[in-house]
């Protein structure tokens, strides 16, 4: 075909790898080069999924559990959903009108814009913030207005300031992710109302991404949004996945939550594009809702170990500093003191020190100065990588 006669859409022409994509394909260059990489980059649990889950899966093919889904999802599992809401973060919603499943959190971001948003409108993200956000507003008509996070204490804070500054008459979404990725911030109840009473006042929408709420430490409590208000509750989307708190990646599943209009018009945009998750699959997640919850501790303890073991390592290095994460599995370090650009610093400790980091700057300006250390995983991938971690940045 003539490059002249191939047209694109103008919308898959602005969209770009996120940043892992972009780093893998150097880290693989290296790799056919015969050099040892260690990686400390990638948000994948490297804990089995728990046995009960797998067995309820297995039961569930046993018994032909393998015809098309109900498309807004089975009802046993909208059904699972409304009960740990309820338990877990003390909201109600109706299984029949008010949840949708989807095939993983990324699919609910996605079908979420899609059903909010009318061309031209803005969505207000968070710098830094999670890069994959980017690709599915631009899909879906919006344009993104970057709220300018600080650094305060050790962490990353979002403030009724920079949110109030970075609103326009076209400003229609806050999409927000708390515990926060990358940077490891959980949002107390104070921040939130805050963050909460510009969205009423200033009439905005707000999509929630939770998918990290059973990671946090310390003694921290993840707080949903739309717990805080019935006002805040209509305007809000809540979207959550198994991937992370049940070790489940693999198996793509996740939901929304929100007032009825708002998710029959996500289940129409969903409808174009998803059957939703294999019905045994769908079986297997509601077992993992609804029975005994200890394996999450369990987890968690296991990311809280890691997470110590990361200050370890990394303490007093000269110019680098640790910003313990208060949820999830990443860490950002602190490196404006070497005067390099986090690009540059993950670079030099990929090609000189082969461990494999993200620059902060990837999620956006804010980032700037800063790296995103991963222990999702653990043993002796987490040990050796922190060992080449710490002599990349005491040489630098």
């Amino acid at each position: 075909m003539a490059t002249e006669a191939l047209r694109l859409s103008r919308r898959a022409a602005r969209l770009q790898p996120t940043a892992v994509n972009a780093i893998l394909a150097e880290v693989r260059q290296l790799q056919a080069r015969g050099a040892s990489v260690v990686s400390l980059m990638r948000g994948e649990p490297d804990f089995p999924t728990p046995t009960h889950i797998r067995e309820a899966a297995v039961r569930a093919l046993a018994e032909g559990r393998t015809a098309y889904p109900d498309n807004r999802g089975e009802p046993r599992l909208r059904e699972a959903v409304a009960v740990k809401l309820a338990r877990d973060n003390g909201l109600q919603y109706d299984p029949g009108t008010e949840i949708l499943v989807t095939s993983g959190a990324t699919l609910g971001v996605s079908t979420a814009l899609t059903a909010l948003l009318a061309e031209g409108d803005e969505v207000l993200l968070p710098d830094p913030i999670y890069d994959a956000y980017r690709s599915p507003i631009l899909l879906a008509g919006g344009l993104i207005r970057p709220v300018r996070a600080a650094i305060q204490d050790g962490r990353f804070v979002l403030t009724r300031d920079a949110l109030e500054a970075a609103v326009t008459p076209s400003s229609r979404v806050l999409l927000l992710n708390t515990p926060w990725n990358p940077v490891g911030t959980v949002l107390d109840e104070l921040e939130l109302r805050a963050i909460a009473e510009v969205v009423l006042r200033r009439n905005l929408l707000l999509i929630s991404d939770e998918i990290y709420e059973a990671i946090v430490y310390d003694g921290r409590h993840h707080v949903s949004p739309a717990a805080l208000s019935p006002e805040l509750r209509e305007r809000t989307v809540l979207v959550n996945s198994l991937s992370k708190t049940y070790a489940m990646t693999g198996w793509r599943v996740g939901y929304c939550a929100a007032p009825a209009p708002i998710i029959q018009s996500m289940f129409l945009v969903l409808q174009q594009s998803s059957r939703g998750p294999a019905t045994f699959v769908q079986d297997a997640a509601a077992q993992a809702l609804t029975a005994s919850q200890a394996c999450v501790g369990e987890m968690r303890a296991g990311y809280a170990e890691r997470r110590a073991a990361v200050r370890s390592a990394l303490s007093g290095l000269p110019r680098a500093e640790v910003m313990l994460p208060e949820g999830g599995f990443f860490a950002m370090v602190d490196v404006r003191a070497t005067g390099l650009s986090s690009d540059e610093v993950r670079r030099r400790l990929l090609h000189e020190h082969g461990v494999v980091v993200v620059h902060g700057a990837a999620y956006g300006p804010g980032g700037e100065g800063t790296l995103r250390v991963s222990f999702a995983s653990g043993g002796e991938a987490l040990a050796q990588g922190l060992a080449r971690l710490r002599e990349g940045l005491a040489r630098l």
